[in-house]
């Protein structure tokens, strides 16, 4: 039983040491649809709410009717098959990075759908309200606009997508970020199992620190992962298992073990180089937060407040 506990938390803590999982799709209520930055007007760091372009409010409810349309046509014809690892569909086999999801192996709908969200993005980061995103990192004293948590509403990253039928199981997510302390914490919660009973693994929290690099782009660094259990051999215990990841040096070592070898083999193989973990700005308001990762992923996250049915 230990053994078997201690197999599943390896292979959930595989999906989580990228950056955030997916919840199942709910459906979106418009009835909190401001897009007031999070400084007030007299702040240098946005423009004022006067000077917005109104498109900015037609833009975040035409992308939350897109984001729910997207959701009941998975519904419909099946969401996209993802596990653990390289097999899985999860980590792409050359880069090791987490896959980015192609929505037309559901189908045509499916795949036109989530382009329509992409073209809204697209066109929702040209009116982007917050000029500095970054603002408050490492300045405790200063209100920052991503502080506070975040709740996922899609992501194309196979990593952060969830599922009842993957051996995963569902889950929700969310992202909290202590932007003066430099920190960033994703959690992931799982769902219940089908006996209404918590799984062995109840919660994933990865720790980050994080640091800025220009106005919209914040670097991360993993640090460790705490995984929550319900069980411990056969007996039902709440305890959490601190499990650190390794330092940039570290992986930098094993890099170039790795190509070393490959030299030394004559293997006619890429050299391999130590992907940076970072992430875009591309829209922040009070309310709704898209970025865009390193691995040129897409997510779009909302505040816990923001009404969603």
């Amino acid at each position: 039983m230990m053994k078997a506990t201690i197999f599943v938390i390896l292979m959930q803590l595989a999906g989580a040491i990228a950056f955030l999982p997916r919840s199942r799709s709910p459906k979106l209520s418009l009835s909190h649809s401001s897009c007031k930055p999070l400084f007030d007007s007299n702040s240098p760091n946005i423009s004022s709410s006067e000077s917005m372009p109104n498109s900015a409010e037609t833009l975040k409810s035409k992308l939350f009717h897109q984001i729910t349309k997207l959701n009941e046509l998975q519904e419909e014809d099946g969401k996209i098959s993802v596990d653990f690892g390289v097999k899985g569909g999860e980590i792409d086999k050359k880069s090791r990075a987490p896959r980015k999801l192609d929505f037309y192996t559901v189908s045509e709908r499916v795949g036109q759908a989530a382009d329509d969200v992409f073209q809204t993005v697209d066109e929702l980061s040209k009116v982007n309200p917050t000029k500095v995103a970054t603002a408050g990192f490492g300045n405790p004293q200063l209100k920052a606009p991503l502080d506070g948590p975040w709740n996922l509403l899609f992501s194309t990253a196979a990593d952060a997508s969830f599922s009842k039928d993957s051996k995963r199981g569902d889950a929700k997510a969310m992202n909290i970020v202590d932007a003066g302390r430099e920190r960033i914490t994703n959690v992931i919660k799982f769902a219940l199992g089908e006996d209404g009973k918590p799984k062995a693994v109840e919660e994933l929290r990865v720790k980050l620190a994080a640091t800025a690099e220009g106005p919209n782009r914040v670097n991360l660094i993993f640090k460790y992962v705490a995984v929550k259990c319900t069980k411990l051999f056969f007996f039902p215990l709440r305890w959490t298992l601190y499990i650190p990841v390794p330092a940039p040096f570290i992986g930098k070592i094993v890099v170039a073990i790795r190509n070393v070898k490959n030299h030394l083999l004559r293997r006619k193989a890429e050299k391999f180089k130590l992907p940076k973990a970072f992430f875009d700005v591309l829209y922040l308001d009070e309310s709704l937060r898209v970025h865009k990762t390193g691995e040129d992923n897409l997510f779009i996250q909302s505040r816990p407040d923001f009404s969603i049915q």
